[in-house]
């Protein structure tokens, strides 16, 4: 029998620890500890998943790392491992986050748990499969298998976990900023997000940004008899549906000029060109007649903005009254593509309300921290090589986004730390991912781990982009 070259006896040896079970063992072990960054009494288990889980993780595979406090006190903290082979090699940053939204205990389905992976088929339910201790844990292991196969890697590695992604990652860019010399690299190759089809390899190079923001309503105090008041009393439900209904258009178009991105880049429409979303066997069916007119499918959801409202509150739904309310809210969010400014976006809803006859409706940022639009040329070295070592493992053209249509804190490491950012996710659309019965898929897991052991491979062999 033919004797495996070294590339194909590191990714064997990357399958092997999947299949006979010691990844599933490491990934049991991180999916219990509960890393709700968005619950405040989980600080302390933050804190140990780096300390007691990530440490030792990092350490057996020879890295050198250190837990930092995060800038903002009142957040988790942040790991960071290196492993420096040789000074003069060039250097990959990875980037995970170990927190989870909140579990959601009590509405699994029967015989699911959040706090605990269960295989039913192809699928392994549990917080945090997909988003992203999954994602981590993988990558993780490819680098452990290249390490095995070649005795070293071939070049350096800096990692960075962090333990608030869920919450909109406060204090990254600080801490990156202050740390900007201990974090420089020449690329990050990291793993977050779902591909555009569960059998499709997909690379992203950016994301969207995302901004939410409140209008609210409030003409009065207390609620007052319909049948009395009715016709005479102002209803901020109706007012506020109508202010809405003024920003986007009955098909889901955004009508503020002033939200909408330039137009879209003829690099963007190339890389988009044979692009087909779809989501998995769960996945919801796409609303063709939704959205800009005019654009494709994956046009709409990359390579422009979109605006959505998320919840719309008026009087007491759960037990409604004869009364017309005094107070009506929506929560909104934009999502925006590179090239627009998020700190105009206030300014340009208050223009518009007001010009539109909404003046009492008020307009605030729900979050302090904003993560900002991002996006790689899709012709860029980096996009080349890391889409050339995937199509030699998987046989498959992988689909290549200019930017996710989620949002990460990847202007923290494309802006602040100056890096050219390729993704490489390892879920799908229809993981569950901020809901109950998340899961990821153990075929693309697998797929996942040959994919990044034969990259990391291919950056210890091949010549580096310039």
């Amino acid at each position: 029998m033919q004797e495996k070259s070294g590339r194909d006896a590191a990714i064997a040896r990357a399958l092997a620890a999947f299949d006979d079970g010691r990844f599933l063992a490491d990934l049991e072990r991180r999916i219990a500890i509960p890393t709700e960054s968005q619950n405040p009494e989980r600080r302390p288990v933050l804190r140990a998943y780096l300390e007691d889980e990530m440490r030792p993780s990092f350490e057996r595979l020879g890295f050198k790392v250190s837990v930092h406090p995060n800038p903002k006190p009142e957040f988790g903290p942040f790991l960071i491992a290196e492993r420096i082979e040789d000074p003069a090699r060039p250097t990959v940053f990875t980037y995970g986050h170990g927190d989870v939204i909140r579990g959601q205990d009590n509405e699994w389905r029967e015989g699911l748990a959040p706090w605990r992976i269960t295989r039913e088929g192809d699928r392994l339910y549990g917080r945090g499969t997909a988003d992203n201790k999954g994602q981590h844990s993988l990558n993780m292991a490819a680098l452990e298998a290249v390490i095995g196969a070649r005795g070293k890697l071939g070049f350096n590695v800096k990692a960075l976990i962090e333990t608030g992604e869920e919450t909109g990652s406060p204090g990254l860019n600080e801490f990156c900023a202050a740390q900007r010399s201990a974090l420089k690299a020449d690329v990050l190759i990291a793993s977050d997000g779902p591909r555009v089809t569960p059998t499709r390899p997909t690379l992203f190079l950016g994301t969207r940004g995302a901004f939410n923001f409140d209008l609210t309503l409030e003409y009065r105090e207390g609620g007052h008899h319909s049948g009395n008041w009715g016709g005479l009393l102002a209803n901020p439900g109706v007012v506020l549906a109508h202010a809405i209904a003024s920003m986007i258009g009955p098909k889901g178009e955004i009508l503020v000029k002033d939200l909408r991105p330039a137009p879209m880049a003829n690099s963007v429409r190339a890389a988009l060109a044979d692009i087909e979303i779809e989501g998995g066997e769960d996945g919801p069916s796409i609303d063709a007649w939704w959205g800009e007119p005019g654009f494709t499918a994956p046009e709409k959801v990359y390579g422009w903005n979109t605006l959505e409202v998320l919840a719309f509150k008026t009087g007491n739904p759960d037990r409604p009254v004869n009364a017309i309310p005094p107070r009506a809210s929506a929560h909104c969010q934009l999502r925006f593509v590179a090239g627009c400014d998020p700190a105009t976006f206030v300014p340009v809803i208050r223009a518009h309300l007001d010009a539109h006859g909404f003046p009492a409706v008020q307009v605030t940022q729900s979050r302090a921290e904003v993560m900002n639009a991002t996006r790689l040329d899709p012709e860029h070295p980096w996009v080349r090589f890391a889409a050339a070592s995937i199509g030699k493992t998987t046989g498959k053209k992988p689909a290549i986004l200019p930017n996710l249509g989620g949002s990460l804190p990847n202007d923290v490491f494309s802006d602040t730390l100056g890096l050219p950012t390729v993704w490489v996710p390892h879920s799908y659309g229809a993981c569950s991912q901020h809901a109950p019965n998340e899961h990821a898929l153990a075929s693309l897991l697998r797929e996942g781990l040959a994919m990044m052991t034969g990259l990391f491979w291919d950056l210890g062999e091949r010549p580096w982009p310039a």
